[in-house]
Order: C-alpha cells, then sequence, then structure tokens
C-alpha cells in the first residue's frame, strides 16, 4: 500500500502539472472503487478551477472552490499525469481532465477511493478524527511522550495507528525504530522523554529520506510522472529476514504482530525489561 512518501512524492509531482487549471470534464468508466464515485460529480466540477493540491496522511486532497476530491491510492493505485488523449488500460478508472492534461487514477484491485466533499475536506468522516502529521509542528518529543502515557500498547502498533499519527505504516514504522534503536514490541507507555524525542526525530529523517528518494516500489508503485521510487533501496531492517545488520551485522530477524510482519536487528534492538 503506498504510504506518506509515496503519497506525497504523487502529490509533489502532479501539483505543478494541474494547479490553477480549470477542469473541463471528469471521465468515469468505472465508478465501483471502495467507495463509489459520486454520480453526479462530473456535473459538479465541471469549469471549476483546481486551486490547491495537497496531501492528509495517505490521502490526496484536490481542492475546489467548492469543495474537495478526497483521493486514496488504496493498495495498488496510482494517479498520474498523462496527456488526455492516450487511450486508457484495462484499470484506469477515472480521468480528471484539464484541457491537454489528465489526472489518471489506475487501481488493478479497485481498494482505492475517490469521493466528494463539500466545504472544507478536514470535515470528511475519513479525515477527521486522524492524528497530527508527522512531519508538522504538532508531532514532537513532547507531544508523543505524553500521548504515550499509560499505553502498554507495542510503539510501533501506535505509530501505525492513524488517530495517533497519520501515514506512518509498516515500512517506515520498522525502518524509523531501528534508527532510535527502539524495540518494535517496547511497551509505548515505558518510553521516556529522550527516547519519545529521538523517534520523533529518526521518524521525520526516515520520511524526508523516502521522500526524497521518490517513496518505495516494492510491487508497482509510480508517482505522478510515472516513475518509481527507490527508497528501497535503503532499508535498514524492512523485508531483509537472514540478511546481517548494516550496522552490526547480525541477522535481520522477523515477526509477526497484529496480523503485520516486523522485522528488526535484536542485538541493535534490545527489548528493555520492566523496571
Amino acid at each position: 500500500m503506498p504510504e506518506l512518501p509515496e503519497v506525497e512524492t504523487t502529490c509533489r509531482g502532479i501539483r505543478p502539472h494541474v494547479e490553477a487549471r480549470t477542469l473541463s470534464a471528469l471521465i468515469v468508466r468505472n465508478p465501483r472503487l471502495r467507495l463509489p464515485v459520486p454520480e453526479e460529480l462530473a456535473q459538479l466540477l465541471a469549469g471549476q478551477v483546481l486551486r490547491r493540491v495537497e496531501r492528509r496522511a495517505k490521502y490526496l486532497l484536490l481542492g475546489f472552490d467548492a469543495g474537495s476530491v478526497i483521493v486514496h491510492l488504496g493498495m495498488s493505485g496510482s494517479l498520474r499525469v498523462v496527456e488526455a488523449s492516450l487511450p486508457a488500460g484495462k484499470h484506469d478508472h477515472v480521468d480528471l481532465v484539464f484541457g491537454d492534461t489528465a489526472l489518471r487514477l489506475r487501481d488493478p484491485r479497485r481498494f482505492g477511493l475517490l469521493v466528494w466533499q463539500p466545504g472544507p475536506a478536514a470535515e470528511h468522516p475519513l479525515l477527521a478524527h486522524l492524528g497530527p502529521e508527522p512531519l508538522g509542528e504538532g508531532f514532537d518529543g513532547a507531544w508523543l511522550f505524553r500521548a504515550t502515557r499509560g499505553l502498554r500498547q507495542p510503539i510501533k502498533h501506535v505509530l501505525m495507528d492513524a488517530r495517533k499519527v497519520v501515514g506512518v505504516g509498516n515500512i517506515y514504522a520498522s525502518e524509523s525504530l531501528f534508527r532510535a534503536r527502539i524495540h518494535p514490541l517496547e511497551p509505548a507507555g515505558a518510553l521516556g522523554r529522550q527516547r519519545c524525542q529521538r523517534l520523533v526525530q529518526t521518524v521525520r529523517e526516515t520520511l524526508r529520506d523516502a521522500i526524497a528518494a521518490g517513496g518505495s516500489t516494492l510491487r508497482d508503485f509510480v508517482g505522478g510522472d510515472g516513475q518509481p521510487g527507490y527508497f528501497q533501496q535503503q532499508y535498514f531492517v524492512y523485508g531483509r529476514e537472514g540478511e546481517p545488520c548494516r550496522v552490526c551485522g547480525s541477522a535481520i530477524r522477523r515477526f509477526v504482530s497484529a496480523q503485520r510482519s516486523t522485522w528488526f536487528c535484536a542485538r541493535c534492538q534490545v527489548l528493555r525489561k520492566p523496571a
């Protein structure tokens, strides 16, 4: 599933091509996504100017005067800039057309969505209860320390809880915890102020490095320009079970928790015993 760096890469890639342009047509070839594409959307948006292209968590927000189109890429989707005349493929479900340019939503598994929110996008039920952005000012060591007091949940589960902090999926939670030298199963409430600050720093560093590399392409992710990401070449632990740790040389291990695989180095990320 595209995570925050992949969605941010898409956002930055499509913005220069469509922002401040007038939507000339909305072509819906298959409305049956995770949520159905609204039937009235084509008529509602025709002739409107796309004022801004933004990201919130793992959602893309296309802001018009009357509201926002909210896009989620699902498990394997992409939103790409193409020539409007380019023939659509089997899995190209929606085109937002701006003259000779189109934003094309491709989603082979149809787990993504494209919905409409009149007024502020933040009021949509998908976005209303999300936590702070990990690259924003609201996410810092003091906040993480306060948010984790009394929590017995493993810190990795907390990082992946969008109600706590958005956009840190399995890849980037595993990588951030390794950089912070924190075991994924460490109870969140056991982290002191210094380790909370360190973890915030490594989450930010990991996400920024991933964005700079265009995100991760594990299966078929491509950015708005159709190019794959390359951050997977920098992984310390994710997907590297049995391979040597890049820091200490020990074999990377894997376990399953909350139905998700987790990779870690037992020497670099020691699970601390409760005091």
